[in-house]
């Protein structure tokens, strides 16, 4: 939930009339009374933290990381499908049928640029202010924060905008400052580097966590020095080029370089930056708006607001489907997690069961019902986690979005040191297993042997990212940045099949799973418990001893059956435009390797360039 230095009302206004007076001057000779100039809106040390406040605000709301960015664009992949048939919108942005004219495209792409406009103004203008080298020792450090911030700002924007349409026009100046606002394209490889040169400087201005006295919804030292390491290893990664190929630069290792010492740095400052012990906790907190004081979420876009500008759509549009005014309100289930994402995870994994909800609440005395193998939802944003409850409904629950994690940090520095040196040193593998055991906590001791050769812990780093980081709006980026979304799709198509056979690795899977409840909780019924509580989902369908209800046999002690890797051979959640396809078919089924990594600049966008910016390649 917001603080209130995000919840300031009046940044956007003054950024919005200061944007407006420097790029429409010349169409009129008359200033409004209430106009600020650049030089009023950079007036004193109040106004430039208003300014700055106003770049944060680009983050928030339906266009930004409230549900477009966070909840649309990451889907399709291995491990969730956007809920529902296909549309000229989400579902068909996941789907990867991707229409110029989906509008889902265009108001998150300009709300991006108004971020990187506000950014490159306060960039400009917060240095040439006398107080940022001659004020007080106060203003002075104030100012360079907000510098500080303004740098990360603009490289988050611009690399959300890469990482969705590659090459983009990257203005690096205000508006005002330009001759013409339809500029071509960047290439990426310079704005990276630009955006690495901007993060190493903002580190210096950035104090720490624990000397900023600030929520992770502000940026601090850490942000950049995580983000700084996200973007190494993306500018070091597979991309789609304008000739439809994925490549890799020749250079990437020294990208690789920069990641892994960022990660270092901060792996050394465990008082600012280290795993909670409890995976659950960290999703507990979030959705109860407690202070992390590990300070796992490196950085976290605050909501607040209760409107689709400056809120978010979390627990509403995710999380288990509720329909329970009195106590949980209603919501969820736009996201359904994979049945192969379900059984990635081990059986004692705890992030299992933070990450996937297989229950929901649609009746009004609050009990769970089980839900089926192919309706599987999220789970780290639910809205019955939320500390006090918000029955109704109610469309923005306030719910901060998690953009990097210290567990992020870790699986980077793992990945870099593995790549740099032909394979893992004694300190990669510790930090990968430092997040396994964290997942296994209670049973660690079954985590299992970690590979020490190259192919082999990079295997284990691209499943752990999987495992650790479902539903955060990473996995597709992963897989694009390793050139293996292809390969991962079509892999996940494959494992639901055999589940649904129940063949080779999912032998086991029950056709069918009994659950009864226990006051409002579930319990699932296994021969190996009789009493209920054992979770069945590796096992043959356990089917409960029968009663005699008059001439019918029936499951003793109210046991209820319902479909398992069954659902999978008759349930339809998903249709591809010419006739209903079963989920494993429906999942990206318009994706096409060369074209399908990045999203298309919508019809309006083009237009608007008169042929000054290039189609990306295949649309």
């Amino acid at each position: 939930m917001k603080n209130k230095m995000i919840q300031s009302i009046a940044a956007a206004t003054i950024l919005a009339t200061v944007i407006t007076a420097a790029g429409c001057k010349k169409y009129t000779e008359v200033d409004a009374v209430s106009q600020y100039s650049v030089p009023q809106a950079f007036s004193d040390v109040s106004n430039a933290l208003t300014a700055v406040v106003g770049v944060y605000d680009e983050l928030q709301g339906d266009n930004g990381y409230g549900i477009r960015i966070s909840m649309y664009y990451p889907y399709d992949t291995d491990e969730g499908i956007a809920s529902g048939g296909i549309d000229n919108g989400r579902r068909g942005i996941g789907r990867y049928q991707l229409l110029l004219t989906n509008a889902e495209f265009s108001n998150p792409f300009r709300k991006l640029y108004r971020g990187l406009e506000k950014a490159n103004l306060c960039i400009e203008q917060i240095p040439l202010m006398t107080q940022y080298s001659s004020g007080s020792a106060s203003d002075q450090a104030i100012l360079k924060r907000l510098h500080g911030e303004a740098l990360v700002l603009r490289a988050q924007y611009l690399f959300q905008l890469m990482l969705n349409w590659g090459d983009v026009p990257a203005p690096m100046v205000p508006a005002y400052k330009q001759t013409d606002l339809f500029i071509p394209k960047s290439d990426r490889d310079s704005v990276y580097d630009k955006l690495l040169t901007d993060l190493q400087t903002a580190k210096g201005l950035l104090p720490w966590r624990t000397d900023a006295g600030a929520r992770s919804e502000r940026i601090t030292k850490g942000v950049a020095m995580a983000l700084r390491a996200r973007l190494a290893l993306h500018r070091g990664g597979y991309s789609l080029r304008s000739n439809g190929q994925m490549e890799r630069r020749s250079d990437y290792l020294t990208y690789y370089n920069i990641a892994k010492q960022e990660c270092e740095e901060m792996m050394a400052r465990r008082d600012q930056h280290t795993l909670n012990p409890n995976y659950e906790t960290i999703w507990r907190n979030v959705t109860s708006f407690v202070y992390d004081p590990q300070g796992e979420i490196i950085w976290e876009v605050g909501a607040g607001g209760g409107n689709s500008n400056s809120d978010s759509r979390m627990g509403n549009y995710d999380g288990p489907n509720l329909n329970n005014a009195s106590r949980y309100g209603a919501g969820g289930g736009g996201i359904v997690m994979l049945p192969n994402y379900f059984y990635a995870f081990d059986s004692v994994d705890t992030r299992r069961d933070v990450t996937l909800t297989h229950y929901q609440v649609t009746n009004a005395t609050n009990i769970k019902s089980q839900r089926r193998l192919g309706e599987l939802n999220t789970g780290k944003y639910r809205r019955d986690w939320r500390v006090p409850l918000l029955p109704g409904t109610v469309l923005n629950v306030g719910y901060n979005w998690s953009l990097i994690r210290f567990s992020d940090v870790l699986l980077m520095y793992a990945e870099a040191v593995n790549e740099i040196n032909n394979g893992p040193t004694a300190q990669a593998i510790s930090a990968f297993e430092e997040v396994r055991r964290r997942a296994f906590r209670g049973n660690t001791g079954l985590i299992g042997v970690t590979p020490t050769d190259k192919a082999g812990f990079f295997n284990a780093i691209v499943n752990e990212r999987f495992l650790e980081f479902g539903h955060e709006g990473i996995r597709k980026y992963d897989l694009i940045r390793w050139n293996l979304l292809a390969a991962k799709i079509a892999d996940a198509r494959a494992k639901i099949q055999q589940i649904r056979d129940r063949t080779g690795a999912f032998a086991n899977v029950p056709q069918y799973i009994y659950y009864k409840n226990v006051g409002e909780e579930i319990v699932f019924y296994s021969a190996a418990d009789s009493v209920g509580g054992a979770k069945p989902f590796w096992r043959p369908t356990q089917v409960p001893p029968t009663g005699t209800t008059g001439t019918t046999q029936v499951p003793a002690a109210k046991w209820v059956r319902i479909d398992w890797a069954q659902n999978l051979t008759a349930n339809v959640i998903d249709v591809d435009g010419t006739g209903n396809k079963p989920l494993w078919q429906a999942l990206a089924f318009y994706f096409v390797s060369g074209k399908s990594e990045l999203f298309p600049f919508d019809a309006a966008t083009i237009s608007s360039y008169q042929g000054k910016l290039k189609q990306n390649p295949g649309y």
